[in-house]
């Protein structure tokens, strides 16, 4: 199926970001890094110990969140749990390239780069944020033994490039496939209707949902439903897009801005959407494990949704009076 093909064009560049982070990790820089960060992360809000799950979140949050049992203090601990999902997580690349390479073709490599960017000043507010109204108190103080450095070897890099990067490939071959078929079959029904029409199951499904959007400029049913599905993860919301207008890989950014008529303003806002919103069942059940309550996975996908809406309403309303 196309939506799935589509997805797996993007293997190459986060293949890359995880021998990027692999290679940080083997040399002994990502502990050093805590210890010379452990001063800006205080005047943040969070512990020099949160520096590493920051960093780790830019390849997946689900390790990244685990990656936080290292800092003692539970505030310390919760708060960096919390903004973590803000990192921006391999599985959003693939939407950022998209939309970028159709919409931005002469500045994709930096349009990519704010998506991180505004990520991490966004994590840096709400960092303050909840340690100024949610979970006041002093941060705990940075104990850590230096490891050695190290010249990474091939070996170990590909081998922790291979750790990261297999599930993102397990993903591709089951919730993905698994959401492409849905969503294709959704587009069939109720036999008789245009394929992906509005009229079909999915398009009932994304109208419903549409005027939340509307606001942040892309109200479109398509769109809706591809924010939709990609809660279950987010490489889904390429795959979802892909399926619904059933073009061959390459072609996907070209239908997105000649059947929906975005502008470029109009695919930022939704990248920054695709940023910020409610993050990926996984990551929300492992948030669950980390706390031990619903009360925090419910917590983060709620200040998320909010944000993001926020986000992206203003990029596009304050946009608009420019362009």
């Amino acid at each position: 199926i196309g939506g799935v093909g589509t997805v797996l064009t993007f293997i190459p560049p986060i293949f890359l970001l995880f021998i990027a982070i692999a290679i940080l990790e083997d040399s002994g820089y990502m502990a050093r890094a805590a210890f010379v960060m452990d001063r800006v992360m205080h005047k943040i809000g969070l512990h020099g110990r949160s520096f590493i799950p920051m960093v780790l979140g830019f390849g997946c949050n689900i390790p990244a969140i685990m990656a936080t049992r290292t800092i003692e203090n539970p505030k310390d601990r919760l708060i960096t749990i919390l903004v973590n999902p803000l990192m921006s997580c391999g599985a959003r690349l693939p939407i950022y390239i998209l939309l970028a390479g159709a919409f931005f073709p002469a500045y994709r490599g930096l349009v990519v780069f704010s998506m991180y960017l505004i990520g991490i000043i966004l994590a840096i507010i709400m960092a303050k944020i909840f340690r100024k109204w949610l979970l006041p108190g002093p941060v705990g103080h940075f104990v850590m033994e230096l490891p050695p450095y190290r010249l990474p070897t091939v070996v170990g890099v590909t081998v922790h490039m291979w750790e990261r990067g297999k599930h993102f490939l397990i993903k591709a071959g089951t919730i993905i496939v698994g959401v492409v078929v849905l969503v294709w079959l959704l587009s069939s029904m109720p036999w008789g209707v245009q394929y992906a029409g509005p009229n079909s199951w999915v398009g009932q499904l994304g109208r419903f949902i549409a005027p939340i959007f509307k606001p942040c400029g892309f109200g479109q049913w398509q769109a809706a439903v591809s924010l939709f599905f990609g809660f279950l993860a987010k490489e889904t919301v390429v795959g979802t897009m892909g399926a619904i207008f059933a073009v061959k890989e390459g072609s996907l950014g070209t239908a997105i801005a000649t059947q929906l008529g975005w502008t470029p303003l109009v695919a930022f806002a939704f990248m920054v959407f695709a940023l910020l919103y409610t993050p990926c069942v996984a990551a929300i059940a492992t948030i669950k494990a980390e706390t031990g309550s619903w009360k925090w996975p419910a917590f983060t996908i709620g200040y998320e949704l909010a944000l993001a809406w926020i986000m992206a309403t203003l990029i596009y309303q304050i946009g608009r009076l420019f362009i």
